[in-house]
C-alpha cells in the first residue's frame, strides 16, 4: 500500500508540475516578447535623441541625411586597458516605408588608451543597394572608414563614400574625422 501511496504522489507531483510548466509557457513568451519590445523602445528612443542632436549641428550633413535612402543609429560603448573592446546597438531604418531592421554592434583593438567612452554613430546610405549590403551582409569598418565633418570638422567635406556617410557624436557633440575602424554591424536576430 506504501508503493501505491507513493506512486500517486509521484503521479500528482508530476501532474502539478506539468500543468504549471504548461500555464508558465505562453505567459513566458509573452513576458519574453514584452522584454523585446521593451529594448527595441529603448533603441528607437535613442536613435531618435541623436538624430536631433544631429539636426542644426551642420548643413551640410542634414543634406546628405536627407538624400540618403535610409539611415542607421547605434550607441556603443568602447573601454581602452591597453587592449580596447566595446559593444552596442542600434536600428536602420528605410527612410520610404520606415521599416526598422535592429542590429548590433562590436569593436575591438590594441592601442594606447585608458578609459571608457560612449558614443553614438549615424550612417546614412546612399542608395538601396548600399543600405541592404550593410544590413543583409553586415559591415566591418576598415582602417579607412571614418566619420567626418560637424561642426568641429566644419571644413571637412560631406560626402557619400562607397555608398555611405558616417558620423560618430560624444557627450562633446559631432566628432571631426573620428575613427570608427575595427568595428563590426551585423542584424540582431533577437530584436527582428
Amino acid at each position: 500500500m506504501t508503493v501505491g501511496i507513493r506512486h500517486l504522489a509521484l503521479f500528482a507531483t508530476l501532474a502539478a508540475l506539468s500543468v504549471a510548466s504548461a500555464s508558465a509557457g505562453p505567459f513566458s513568451k509573452k513576458k519574453s516578447e514584452a522584454k523585446l519590445a521593451e529594448k527595441r523602445a529603448a533603441i528607437d528612443s535613442m536613435a531618435a535623441d541623436t538624430l536631433k542632436r544631429f539636426h542644426g549641428a551642420n548643413p551640410k550633413d542634414e543634406s546628405l541625411l536627407d538624400k540618403a535612402w535610409g539611415y542607421a543609429v547605434f550607441d556603443n560603448t568602447k573601454v581602452a586597458l591597453g587592449l580596447s573592446g566595446g559593444g552596442g546597438r542600434g536600428v536602420a531604418v528605410e527612410k520610404a516605408s520606415g521599416k526598422r531592421t535592429y542590429m548590433r554592434m562590436a569593436t575591438g583593438g590594441v592601442g594606447v588608451g585608458l578609459g571608457v567612452q560612449s558614443y553614438q554613430v549615424v550612417f546614412a546610405f546612399e542608395t538601396e543597394k548600399a543600405f541592404r549590403r550593410f544590413v543583409d551582409e553586415g559591415w566591418e569598418a576598415d582602417a579607412a572608414a571614418q566619420a567626418s565633418a560637424g561642426s568641429e570638422g566644419a571644413n571637412a567635406e560631406s560626402q557619400f563614400r562607397d555608398g555611405m556617410a558616417i558620423w560618430q557624436f560624444t557627450e562633446k557633440g559631432l566628432m571631426a574625422s573620428a575613427n570608427v575602424s575595427g568595428t563590426k554591424y551585423w542584424e540582431n536576430d533577437k530584436l527582428n
